[in-house]
């Protein structure tokens, strides 16, 4: 793996020095980053998406394990360092671009090369992800992508607060129950700044996110503890919800709603857990796909 002397003088060599709008803060504590790998449990050609590769430290450990890596860097000076160091390596597809085509959908070039890859029925997101990218790119993965198995990701600790939420807190959210509702959450380990240059302000965590095992039929998801629900469906109505969190549920959703027995139309969205939201949805009358 690369030492941090390595990734300054990388970047020194071509006049370069970290952007912090793009949320460019590299880490290079070597531990941490083997802990993201093995969680990960990587197997000879398994495909792997990486997102904000930076100069590649994680890129070269993840290719060590035998994974076959898309990796999508927003910053060409960055993605020319990694095209220099692994040129030749047919194991890597580097994509220079943004992961995001939108908030809800990802960039058709970096879904390309998935499926190319190899990776259009399963593959695994590792990655130190930028942090204004994180939420909607795990949001999106989530819902839209059940062929990504699973998420072993560093990122804001604020962040991996709200996904690790209970009810009755301000972190629960949308967040939170979409993750909860479709895949089991495991924290890592936390990252101080000093893991990182340049050292960020805040600290960070590594969680792995793994899919919850379902089969419910075309479009449905469920797992023993949950009933069987539309994810799209259900990110609508987290939408619906929490972006009125303060108020009673009957006044969110109308008082014709039916609501299941366990369920109070004076209870607030943050009150309810995941089984309950998931309950309530499928008491909902559909409503158009946005």
């Amino acid at each position: 793996m690369q030492t941090l002397t390595e990734i300054k003088s990388l970047l020194a060599d071509r006049g370069l020095h970290p952007r912090h709008r793009l949320g460019q803060n590299f880490l290079h504590d070597h531990n941490l980053l083997r802990k993201l790998v093995d969680a990960a449990d990587i197997t000879p050609g398994d495909v792997v998406l990486e997102v904000g590769p930076g100069t590649g430290t994680l890129t070269e450990a993840l290719l060590d394990a035998g994974a076959h890596v898309v990796a999508c860097e927003i910053d060409q000076r960055l993605a020319q360092i990694v095209r220099d160091r692994l040129v030749g390596c047919d194991a890597l597809t580097l994509v220079v671009g943004d992961c995001l085509a939108s908030k809800h959908a990802l960039a058709d070039e970096m879904l390309d090369a998935l499926r190319d890859a190899g990776g259009e029925h399963c593959f695994t997101l590792v990655a130190n992800l930028p942090y204004q990218a994180a939420s909607p790119l795990l949001a999106t993965l989530l819902v839209h992508h059940p062929a990504c198995i699973g998420m072993f990701i560093t990122i804001q600790k604020e962040v991996a607060d709200r996904i690790t939420a209970q009810p009755g807190g301000k972190e629960y959210g949308t967040l939170s129950v979409l993750v909860q509702a479709l895949a089991t959450v495991q924290r890592i380990a936390d990252c101080p700044p000093s893991c990182f240059w340049p050292q960020p302000k805040v600290t960070s965590s590594m969680l792995a996110i793994r899919r919850r095992s379902f089969d419910a039929g075309p479009g449905l998801r469920s797992s023993p503890a949950i009933a069987p629900f539309d994810p799209i469906a259900l990110s609508q109505l987290l939408q619906r919800l929490f972006s009125k969190r303060r108020k009673q549920l009957g006044s969110i959703l109308g008082r014709d709603v039916h609501f299941p027995a366990d369920i109070d139309p004076a209870q607030r969205p943050e009150q309810l857990t995941v089984n309950q939201i998931i309950t309530l949805l499928n008491v909902m009358p559909p409503r158009p796909r946005s």
